[in-house]
């Protein structure tokens, strides 16, 4: 029985096999690369890329929304990548199969979907057994573990950019991959990008963390940064990505016009420039790449021998045309320091001609990093090496003693010597280490130092006499370092040195520009992309911020609108509402609207309008006065009440008390507990009450009133002593006189704060049943009933 049911196996697994192969013979037969691309089997590869690009436009899948657009664009591109390698085109022309390197069968031409914004191949009979030692040995020595990405793939990202593949176990589309994979991996590496492999399967914390969650997909990382890759995966897409994850700005292109503005800014910059001269019109990704590598030590330019714009260069520097050529300058933009020819210039060729030119005869000491280069702490299995440091400025004055001490520097062929120079100005801290025992009025001096440890201790002897450029002065120098080459224990001071000072900080803001531009390109390139797993985040905090800041401006625009329209509302509103007070918030803050206080006088004519059918709401501010005290009374109440005449429910009269005396006394009777006359006038009887400069708020339609008492606050002149002897009674009337008047202005002093309380609506309020007749007790008559008070600020 056992028997039997192991043949019915082996049967079944040998049909499927035919089948297989069956399916594997029709779909090699079906596809031509030649009639995809509709060209003929001599056309030339301009003819082939020219029609790739017009299919590819035609067919992309975003734009044809016809349902055979996306298989009909993967045999577009697969067919530009057969027909563009002249392996595979020979391959396909002789026996009509191209990936015999497929550990799964020669052929493999069926195309069945679009996967992931990949274009891939791909047919059912290919199994993907990915264990781990029968996929790919190649990529095996590839993979990547998180604490190794941390550790090691991203510091080093900041000097060559990586490119990551993301696969796992059972990936179908990963297999058919991997001939174009490889082909990559082989001509990246010779350039010196880093490669790397990660499987999901088994490291699925640094795939989360790379943010890559399907599978196949390619990503690069440089300076940090993370980008994905979203075209069809074909050699030349993938050098191409590799190529723009490279910053635009590290090589610049240089011609007859600009090549001494070049050059010459080895001074500001504080580094060499090297130029490469080549045939071809775009810059080579190799020499990118270096340019990547050493972009903190070498500026880069480039020269296109094919341009007319560039024969002088050429024959200036004697160029041979045939090869590439690459020569480095430092101070001297005349004649190149350094020269290196060759034909097949490789990487580790112009990685050592670099190495060898990092640095400047004598640089200028800028930062930290570049004195811990130049000046190596001693360690005991390495040679001594030995700092001429010139300290100097930067004013013409300093320039004879510059140029000397440079070409000291470039005269120097011992390895132990290094020569360089800092601004004392920009490196203070220092130079003030360095000259603690100096003089220190010497405009330059030369200082020898050695490093011993990494904190700063350094052995070091000042050269004495100063420095000035002068042939003294250079022997001087040199016998000093020859003494030192036999006895270096003339090193005889020894310091703690502070950290240097970054003189590019300045340069912060251009770089933060820099990094926010990169920072939105990567942005809209994944919303293009729609890679909106990463994406969705920064957009939630984007759109959340705007809302915000959406939702405060409208609240803000609809109080300040309400604000504008509340005093129109409630003036014509007035007239309908029955109860309520003004609304103080916003009338004690309304500016005044004229230049003058409106006051009328409260008599047998107006007290009808101005009081017993006041509208509801307002409120009738009426002074207490006399006719001696009237003008006097009048232009303070002016001066108190003026920054509130821009409420429209406030309105302004004055009460003579000689006219209407009765009707004060009546009215004050509902006020009496308020009221603290003087004990003294309420026993003896003797005196009439003195209501001058008393103020009453009054609501005619409430029919209640708020008292204002007046408080004496200026200088007294009664208690001042007659002067001896020369007193006449002229003098002292006239001083009663000037006593009585700064009596009667200053009763008014405090009726500012009192306005601001009744706006408030925190005075007490004294109701009354009804209001008094008002009767004129005087003969005499006032005929100006209306008072305008003008210039009270003079």
């Amino acid at each position: 029985m056992c028997r039997m049911r192991m043949m019915v196996l082996l049967l079944s697994v040998m049909m499927v096999n035919v089948l297989l192969m069956d399916a594997m013979v029709e779909s090699t037969a079906e596809f031509d690369p030649y009639k995809v691309l509709g060209v003929t089997r001599s056309a030339s590869q301009a003819e082939i890329k020219k029609v790739y690009k017009r299919l590819a436009k035609e067919w992309h899948p975003d734009k044809n929304k016809n349902p055979e657009a996306e298989d009909m664009f993967i045999k577009i591109t697969k067919s530009y990548e057969i027909l563009t390698n002249e392996e595979k085109r020979a391959s396909y022309d002789r026996y009509g199969q191209t990936d015999n390197t497929h550990p799964y069968g020669r052929g493999h031409h069926g195309f069945r979907h679009f996967h992931d914004n990949f274009y891939f191949d791909e047919s059912f009979f290919h199994f993907p057994f990915n264990n781990k030692g029968g996929r790919d040995f190649a990529d095996s020595k590839y993979t990547l573990h998180f604490n190794q990405y941390i550790s090691e793939v991203v510091p080093d990202s900041f000097k060559r950019p990586y490119l990551i593949k993301i696969t796992s176990d059972w990936c179908f589309s990963c297999i058919h991959i991997e001939p174009v994979w490889k082909e990559t991996v082989q001509e990246l590496e010779t350039l010196g990008i880093g490669i790397g492999v990660v499987d999901v399967g088994y490291e699925r914390r640094l795939a989360n963390h790379l943010g890559a969650h399907q599978t196949p997909s390619f990503l690069g990382v440089v300076n940090g940064k993370v980008a994905f890759f979203h075209y069809a995966v074909v050699k030349g897409h993938l050098m191409q990505f590799v190529e723009d994850l490279l910053p635009q700005r590290l090589v610049e292109k240089v011609t007859d016009k600009n090549n001494q503005e070049f050059l010459k800014s080895w001074h500001e910059l504080n580094k060499p420039h090297v130029l490469l001269f080549d045939q071809v019109p775009s810059v080579p990704l190799l020499y990118k790449l270096t340019a990547f590598a050493y972009k903190d030590y070498v500026q880069f330019g480039y020269v296109d021998q094919g341009l007319s714009e560039t024969a002088d260069l050429l024959r200036k520097f004697n160029i041979n045309t045939y090869a590439p050529t690459m020569l480095v300058f430092k101070e001297d933009v005349e004649k190149p320091a350094d020269i290196i020819q060759a034909k097949g210039m490789k990487k580790q060729i112009i990685d050592e001609f670099i190495s060898n030119n990092k640095f400047l005869l004598a640089p200028r000491l800028v930062n930290q990093k570049l004195f811990d280069e130049l000046c190596p702490v001693k360690q005991f299995h390495r040679r001594r090496k030995y700092c001429v440091l010139l300290i100097t400025g930067e004013e013409e004055s300093f320039a004879t003693g510059n140029e000397a001490f440079l070409s000291l520097a470039s005269a120097n062929t011992n390895d132990v010597l290094r020569f360089a120079y800092v601004y004392q100005r920009r490196q203070q801290p220092l130079c003030d280490v360095l000259l603690k025992n100096k003089d220190s009025t010497l405009p330059q001096q030369v200082v020898i130092l050695e490093r011993r440890n990494g904190a700063g201790k350094i052995l070091y002897k000042p050269v004495s006499g100063g420095w000035n450029g002068s042939k003294e002065d250079k022997h001087k120098l040199l016998e000093e370092l020859e003494r030192l080459q036999k006895d270096p224990s003339i090193l005889n001071n020894d310091a703690v040195l502070p950290e240097l000072n970054n003189e590019f900080t300045s340069m912060f803001l251009i770089r933060w520009i820099y990094t926010a531009y990169d920072y939105l390109a990567e942005i809209i390139d994944d919303l293009l992309h729609n890679n909106w797993r990463e994406v969705m985040p920064l957009l939630s905090l984007i759109f959340s911020a705007l809302f915000i800041l959406f939702g405060t401006v409208v609240i803000q625009a609809f109080s300040d609108s309400s604000e504008e329209k509340q005093p129109k509302t409630k003036a014509k509103e007035a007239s309908k509402a029955e109860n309520g007070s003004p609304n103080t918030s916003s009338t004690s803050s309304r500016p005044p609207k004229k230049n003058f206080v409106e006051v009328t006088e409260l008599t047998d004519i107006t007290y009808t309008s101005n009081l017993v059918k006041l509208r509801p709401g307002h409120i009738n501010v009426v002074l207490v006065l006399t006719d001696p005290t009237k003008n006097i009374l009048l232009s303070k109440f002016a001066k108190e009440v003026y920054s509130f005449t821009g409420s429209f429910t406030l309105h302004f009269s004055f009460l003579n008390v000689d006219k209407h005396g009765e009707w004060m006394a009546a009215v004050l009777e509902y006020a009496q507990d308020a009221m603290q006359i003087d004990t003294d006038e309420d026993e003896a009887g003797s005196r009439k009450l003195d209501y001058t400069g008393y103020v009453l708020a009054l609501n005619g339609h409430k029919k209640y009133l708020c008292l204002f008492k007046p408080v004496y606050t200026g200088e007294d002149l009664d208690s001042k002593p007659e002067e001896e002897g020369g007193g006449s009674r002229s003098r002292k009337g006239t001083t009663r006189s000037r006593s009585t008047t700064l009596q009667i202005h200053h009763k008014l002093d405090r009726l500012g704060l009192w306005m601001e309380r009744l706006m408030e609506g925190t005075l007490p309020r004294y109701y009354v049943p009804a209001w008094p007749e008002f009767k004129i007790e005087n003969i005499k008559i006032c005929h100006l009933e209306t008072c305008t008070i003008r210039n009270f600020f003079k």
